[in-house]
């Protein structure tokens, strides 16, 4: 089993290895997220800031990685999502987005 950090809601999933999957997701607290990420992860956060601003909050390195990952029945991530939508090629800086609302919600694959 793995766990990742994404700096998105989608859950990447092969579809080429797997037709059917379901996710089960649920908002989470700081505390629980680093409950989570406890044991160890793979970052996937593709944006510098956000993954500065992890590594604030979380308590733990959250490295930049715009790497492709796909999560596996049992995986599970911790997925930082913004709650506004930002126009069309806008990158916030830190200091930005610790201004703007957001959630940490947990994801699991779950065997069919």
């Amino acid at each position: 089993m793995a766990v990742y950090v994404l700096n998105t809601l989608v859950v990447p999933v092969n579809f080429d290895e797997y037709r059917e999957v379901v996710v089960v997701m649920r908002r989470v607290s700081v505390e629980e997220a680093r409950e989570v990420l406890k044991s160890g992860f793979v970052s996937a956060v593709g944006h510098e800031a956000t993954a500065k601003l992890l590594s604030q909050l979380l308590g733990v390195e959250v490295p930049y990685s715009r790497a492709t990952v796909y999560m596996k029945p049992g995986d599970k991530a911790i997925h930082f999502f913004l709650k506004t939508r930002l126009p069309e090629g806008k990158v916030l800086t830190l200091e930005e987005l610790k201004r703007l609302d957001y959630w940490l919600v947990l994801s699991q694959v779950v065997p069919t």
